[in-house]
């Protein structure tokens, strides 16, 4: 996707190492969205607020400082307002209680702002966890998880009964108005046996996705949050890996962007070095990391995910590092993005 303003800018290329569209002093520290809340119609002056533990900031300062925000962010909600943007939810920002704060209150605030967030999650940690107590032991094949019979009722249990509402009641906290599905619930996605099913069991793949429910919901302004969990047509639930079924969902919606939420700071030309972060990169590119073997391990599923959803009509894929406060809005909300956005 071109970013906001391609048209002016003569190195298209280069669109992603462009200079924040804010142009904020050190001096004024970070914008906290914490309070943003969609149902407050009296917001408290505390709405906003620029922290730094080591310099005092003159209130008018930061008033301006405020508008200032306000003003800037005008583009990129007239650019995305009524666009469905789909964001698969893990790894370290479903563990820490601070950024869990902070996806919730971001997708908040971008629905509140006329965009059509859908949220897609998966939940390894919590059912790991369920499966201890419940004295089952993980077992794992190649970094996949061997799902037999009673490791899938645990898996729906954990995702559908207990991730999933924990979600939906965070985001009502938070002032908007969420809907928990799995794919069960209204055909939303139906699966089929993976190409491993002999060595990991119930571990399936989408086979088709109806997403009439979710166009559904975001129209009346609901934000559906959905677990990774399907069956067959012979009624067999799946576990199903939830950056595949956020790609697919993506797809099916026509969405204008699939953001994968990691714990990496996104494609890397030198694995761990952040400072050698590809800000932008196309199909080819990716292709040729992958051959390179530059894309490699835990990071190439991600990267098909993304080719195969942009393949079908959507606009962008982006991944980025889900341990950094407020990464979606940086994201969408920013001429310079974070992470590695990749085009068609």
């Amino acid at each position: 996707m071109e970013r906001m303003f391609a048209a002016q800018n003569p190195n298209p290329t280069l669109l992603r190492q462009s200079p924040p569209l804010v142009g904020t002093p050190s001096s004024l520290g970070v914008l906290s969205f914490s309070s943003f809340r969609c149902k407050s119609r009296t917001p408290s002056r505390s709405s906003f607020r620029i922290t730094n533990s080591s310099t005092a900031v003159d209130p008018q300062v930061q008033a301006q400082y405020r508008v200032d925000v306000l003003s800037e962010s005008l583009p990129f909600i007239q650019r995305f307002r009524g666009k469905t943007i789909v964001v698969k939810y893990g790894g370290a920002a479903m563990k820490s209680e601070h950024l869990r704060a902070s996806v919730v209150n971001d997708l908040v605030l971008l629905s509140c702002v006329g965009l059509r967030p859908v949220l897609v999650h998966g939940g390894g940690p919590e059912i790991n966890s369920m499966l201890n107590r419940l004295g089952i032991l993980p077992q794992f094949i190649d970094g996949l998880r061997i799902t037999d019979a009673a490791t899938m009722e645990v898996v729906s249990m954990v995702l559908v009964g207990s991730v999933n509402k924990n979600l939906v009641s965070l985001i009502a906290q938070a002032g908007a108005t969420a809907v928990g599905l799995s794919g069960l619930d209204g055909g939303l996605f139906t699966a089929r046996p993976g190409p491993d099913a002999d060595r990991l069991g119930f571990v399936g793949e989408v086979a088709r996705v109806d997403p009439s429910v979710i166009r559904h919901l975001t129209g009346q302004g609901f934000i559906p949050v959905i677990a990774s969990v399907s069956m067959d047509d012979r009624g067999q639930k799946y576990n199903i890996n939830a950056d595949t079924v956020a790609g697919e969902l993506a797809a099916a919606l026509g969405a204008e962007k699939l953001i994968l939420l990691t714990d990496v700071a996104g494609i890397l030309r030198q694995r761990d070095d952040p400072s050698s972060l590809v800000k932008e990169i196309d199909i080819k590119g990716v292709k040729m990391m992958v051959e390179e073997g530059t894309i490699a391990g835990g990071m190439i599923p991600k990267v098909s995910c993304c080719v195969r959803s942009l393949a079908q009509g959507v606009r962008t894929a982006s991944i980025i590092d889900g341990r950094v406060p407020h990464s979606l809005l940086l994201e969408i909300m920013t001429d310079e993005g974070t992470g590695t956005m990749i085009t068609g």
